[in-house]
C-alpha cells in the first residue's frame, strides 16, 4: 500500500486507515523503532504498571506491606485542626 507524508502541526506523518488498526488490534498507543531502513509499529508489549494493583494486593494480603521508612510528619502537624 502507498500513501503520503502529510503536514501535522510542525511533525510530519502518516494516516493509518482504521481496518488496518483494527486488524492488528493497535488502539492508543504502539512501539515504534527502527529496523534496517523500515519503520516499525507494534503492540506494546506491556501497559504501564500492568499489574501493580495485583501486586500490591497480594503484598497486602501476605502482611508485608509495612511502611519502610516510617512516618514522617511535617514539622508543626500538631498544631493544626482537621
Amino acid at each position: 500500500m502507498k500513501t503520503t507524508i502529510r503536514r501535522m502541526g510542525n511533525s510530519q506523518g502518516v494516516l493509518i486507515p482504521k481496518p488496518v488498526l483494527a486488524q492488528l488490534g493497535l488502539e492508543n498507543e504502539v512501539e515504534m523503532e527502527i529496523e534496517n531502513d523500515a519503520i516499525v509499529l507494534r503492540r506494546p508489549r506491556q501497559q504501564a504498571r500492568e499489574g501493580w494493583a495485583e501486586a500490591s494486593k497480594a503484598l497486602a494480603q501476605s502482611g508485608d506491606d509495612a511502611l519502610v521508612m516510617g512516618e514522617f510528619p511535617n514539622a508543626d502537624d500538631a498544631e493544626l485542626e482537621w
